[in-house]
């Protein structure tokens, strides 16, 4: 096996401990940012310094027992693709664990993925699935929602969670938040990015259906002699016209811009002779 010890931008002494572990075994390896760049740019540079088939993830701060390697690697030989750990009694503060049940709760709902916590660090996958799963910005939460749309196989097991005695917690409101933001760009990423006129388009028959009903009622009211001028209705209508026009352009334009890109792979092979 070997252990690849990701060093995101350390301000303390860290990064000398990574150093002398490695020295001494040289199934450790470091890899040090020169400044924070978040977990998602630390999974990637790991995921593509990994040589294994099956790869393991977890946190520093050891929240995550590593003794339950074993319990996600069993799940990947039973032909899995990834399992995530599931902190089924998690030794957090009152309000990350709510606010965490409500999140984990929405992204089953719109993703349909039935695990119960898409966050947890502590994870186990099979080389093809990091190889073909992006993970950029603060998506990394969002990793089996990505394997599953290019139709790997995910499931759980539940994980002991330890109460944090290393570092501080950065959960804070922004990134609750900022965590449903990323969940709209990961639907729109996984159900419309080869198909931007389904979601533009609708969106621009919607506005535009609506704008054209509004302006139909104000002219039966300008037949009846009724005055327009003073009504922000008709205004309104307008204005959902060209919106309207607008979203169905930029659809056609996405439609363009797919069509352009066809010979960027857009499928994983499971098997082949």
């Amino acid at each position: 096996y070997e252990v690849i010890l990701i060093d995101d931008g350390s301000t303390d002494l860290s990064l000398k401990e990574l150093k002398e572990i490695c020295r001494t075994d040289n199934r450790f390896k470091y890899i040090s940012f020169r400044k924070n760049y978040g977990k998602s740019a630390a999974l990637h540079v790991g995921f593509k310094k990994a040589v294994g088939e099956a790869i393991i993830t977890m946190d520093a701060d050891l929240q995550d027992d590593p003794h339950e390697i074993p319990n996600l690697l069993a799940k990947l030989e039973e032909g899995f693709d990834l399992c995530s750990g599931w902190k089924k009694k998690r030794q957090d503060p009152f309000i990350k664990k709510i606010s965490s049940k409500f999140f984990n709760f929405v992204t089953r709902v719109i993703s349909g993925i039935r695990i119960h916590d898409f966050n947890c660090g502590l994870k186990a996958y099979r080389k093809a699935v990091v190889e073909s799963v992006k993970v950029y910005g603060e998506l990394h939460r969002y990793i089996p929602v990505f394997a599953k749309w290019q139709g790997y196989k995910i499931t759980e097991t539940p994980v002991q969670h330890h109460p944090r005695r290393y570092g501080k917690t950065k959960f804070g409101l922004s990134r609750f938040f900022k965590g449903f933001i990323d969940l709209v760009t990961v639907i729109f990423v996984t159900r419309y990015i080869k198909r931007p006129m389904h979601f533009f388009g609708f969106l621009g028959a919607l506005a535009f259906i609506s704008g054209f009903i509004l302006l139909g009622y104000l002219t039966v009211l300008w037949i009846q002699g009724i005055p327009l001028s003073n009504r922000p209705m008709l205004f309104l209508g307008m204005l959902l016209i060209i919106v309207g026009v607008q979203l169905f352009a930029v659809g056609l334009l996405g439609e363009v811009i797919v069509h352009n890109s066809m010979d960027e792979r857009e499928y994983v092979i499971k098997d082949q002779n």
